[in-house]
């Protein structure tokens, strides 16, 4: 992700961290450009949250995925914070969505997404991804 980041910038994007779970559990600390955000599609954020969730800052998200027999995967967001801040789930797969569309792929998150190279499945361990063509 870090070679892909740095040879393919992502709109958005500064940075990830992933650490896999079981279960398809997936943990992620993200650099986030929240102004961007904000900028492709006004009141995603709310005002509420406006104060702190400017400029470029570092959240977890926690996500859960299926992949269905095609190969593609659906997720949801478990958990999302900001600092201590509890962020709601729909609204950080609202934010997701926006910065997904801005992607070169523009991905659309309502439908299942492809997986790369070619997988067709993938799974989680304890610090590990698995995947198979």
């Amino acid at each position: 992700m870090r070679y892909s980041l740095q040879t393919i910038p992502r709109p958005g994007i500064e940075s990830v961290t992933v650490k896999a779970f079981p279960n398809n559990y997936v943990s992620t600390f993200v650099v986030v450009d929240f102004d961007a955000v904000e900028r492709w599609k006004p009141g995603t954020i709310p005002a509420i949250l406006r104060p702190v969730l400017r400029g470029k800052k570092s959240v977890w998200v926690d996500y859960r995925f299926k992949i269905n027999n095609a190969g593609e995967m659906n997720f949801t967001v478990e958990r999302a914070r900001y600092e201590n801040i509890p962020l709601p789930a729909f609204l950080v797969s609202k934010m997701i969505a926006i910065v997904a569309a801005r992607q070169p792929e523009k991905y659309d998150t309502s439908k299942p997404l492809p997986l790369p190279f070619g997988l067709r499945k993938l799974a989680t361990a304890d610090h590990v991804i698995q995947g198979e063509n």
